[in-house]
C-alpha cells in the first residue's frame, strides 16, 4: 500500500471517530491529514468511493491480524478472538465501533458496503471453522458441526458489537463468553482422546 493511500485510510479512520458516519465529508477527511479535499478526489471521485477503499483496507488489516500459520487449532482460535477483541477493548472511547455500526446499517442501503461485510462474515466464519475442523480431526475437540460453531461465535461478536455501541457493555465481557462457549463446545483437550 503506497504512503498516500495509507495516510487517506488512517484520516478517513481518524475522521470516522470524530465524526462518525452521518457527518463524515471529504472535508472532515482532508482535515485529518495534510492533503487538501481536491487531493482526496484524485484519488476517490466520490465519499462512497472513498467508503468502499476503506472497508477493503479494514478487511485486509483483519485478515492480516487473523494470519495464524500455526497447526495447533487453539493458536489459531486464539488469534483469532485477539484479532476480534484485541483492537476493540483498545479503542476506550468506542467512537470507532460507534462509525462501524453506523457503517453497518447502511449495509441494507448499499451493495457494495455489504458485499464487504459479507466477505468478512465469511472470513471470520471459515477461520473459525477451520480451526475447528482441525481440532476434531486431531482428537482435540468434541464432535460438533464446525459451521454450527462458526456461525454461533460470528453472531455473537457482532451481537456484541451492537451492545457495545448501543448499551455501552464492554468488548471485555463479550470476549469472556465466547471463549467459555469455545471451551464448553468443543471440550477442549491439550491432548487427544486415546480409544480405550
Amino acid at each position: 500500500m503506497s504512503e498516500t493511500t495509507e495516510d487517506i485510510m488512517s484520516a478517513t479512520y481518524r475522521a470516522l471517530c470524530a465524526h462518525g458516519f452521518a457527518d463524515l465529508t471529504m472535508q472532515r477527511i482532508a482535515d485529518e491529514t495534510d492533503r487538501s479535499k481536491a487531493s482526496l478526489h484524485y484519488h476517490y471521485d466520490t465519499k462512497e468511493e472513498l467508503l468502499r477503499a476503506f472497508l477493503d483496507y479494514l478487511l485486509d488489516d483483519f485478515e492480516s491480524r487473523l494470519a495464524c500459520e500455526a497447526a495447533d487449532p487453539d493458536e489459531r482460535l486464539d488469534t483469532f478472538v485477539e484479532a476480534v477483541f484485541g483492537p476493540a477493548e483498545a479503542d476506550d472511547d468506542g467512537d470507532f465501533a460507534v462509525a462501524l455500526l453506523e457503517i453497518k446499517a447502511r449495509a441494507p442501503f448499499s451493495e457494495p458496503f455489504r458485499d464487504r461485510l459479507v466477505a468478512l462474515d465469511a472470513r471470520m466464519r471459515e477461520t473459525v471453522a477451520a480451526a475447528v475442523r482441525d481440532g476434531i480431526e486431531a482428537g482435540r475437540y468434541a464432535e460438533v458441526d464446525p459451521d454450527d460453531v462458526a456461525r454461533f461465535v460470528v453472531t455473537a461478536i457482532n451481537g456484541s458489537h451492537v451492545r457495545e455501541v448501543a448499551l455501552d457493555e464492554s468488548p471485555a465481557e463479550a470476549r469472556r463468553l465466547v471463549e467459555a462457549y469455545l471451551d464448553r463446545t468443543l471440550d477442549r483437550r491439550s491432548e487427544p482422546e486415546v480409544p480405550v
